[in-house]
């Protein structure tokens, strides 16, 4: 159900590296909450210069030119655990995909509420309850 958006700096990586890039954020779901490979829903955009802006030293990071910014719409009723269990797989993983520094890999959870989420044909299919997973 989480849905990724991944803001990367513009030619900074190859059409293989996205695809590991989106591999690394969908395995994050499975090993971190044990969901469902298939609940897969990843955009990346790329960025030029001069429009993705992250400090290089802020919290004590050492960004470098590879730096990212990852969006989660993740489901309002996950406890904390779940999400320091997530964050912490996302940022391994893409680290390995991507051999870069987990430094460079800024995340940012947004809860939404289950109701709000259509997996198509316009259908609220958790309205009614929880996710089956």
């Amino acid at each position: 159900m989480p849905v990724f958006t991944a803001h990367i700096p513009a030619g900074e990586y190859s059409a293989e590296q996205k695809r590991a890039l989106a591999d690394a954020l969908n395995r994050s779901l499975v090993e971190g909450l044990g969901i469902p490979e298939g609940d897969r829903f990843i955009v990346i955009s790329e960025h030029g210069e001069g429009e993705l802006h992250l400090h290089p030293t802020f919290m004590g990071m050492q960004r470098t030119s590879g730096a990212m910014i990852i969006t989660v719409l993740f489901g309002a009723h996950g406890p904390l655990d779940d999400k320091r269990k997530v964050t912490a797989a996302m940022a391994r993983l893409v680290s390995e995909a991507l051999d870069i520094s987990s430094d460079n890999i800024f995340i940012a959870l947004i809860p939404v509420p289950n109701e709000n989420f259509s997996f198509g044909r316009g259908d609220l299919q958790l309205a009614e309850g929880a996710p089956r997973w």
